[in-house]
């Protein structure tokens, strides 16, 4: 059974940071490309990034220069620095595993203050 977990969510101030960490489990994580997504309220899921199988990395525009994602195959974590967070990236934040098949995590809420 395929599990995402994330957590690291929270309340911060604009131009703050936060690392959401996303720990999968059902599946062979080195060999599976991960992304993160987000979607804010009456808006519709949104790519943030995403890093392959070989630690190739790409974003969304409206992230690029302030977030990073990485991963640690050894502990089946993917991770996602953000940093300059802006109110406009408040939003639940998913963890997304394509094996084939994309899996999704349960979200975790991050709200970012003005």
């Amino acid at each position: 059974q395929v599990q995402l977990v994330e957590s690291g969510g929270g309340l911060v101030q604009g131009g703050g940071s936060l690392r959401l960490s996303c720990v999968a489990s059902g599946i062979i994580f080195s060999s599976t490309d991960m992304g993160w997504y987000r979607q804010a309220p009456g808006k519709l899921r949104e790519f943030v990034a995403r890093i392959t199988r070989g630690g190739s990395a790409n974003y969304g525009e409206s992230v690029k220069g302030r977030f990073t994602i990485s991963r640690d195959n050894a502990k089946n974590t993917v991770y996602l620095q953000m940093d300059s967070l802006k109110p406009e990236d408040t939003a639940v934040y998913y963890c997304a595993a394509n094996t084939g098949r994309v899996y999704w995590g349960q979200g975790t809420q991050v709200t970012v203050s003005s």
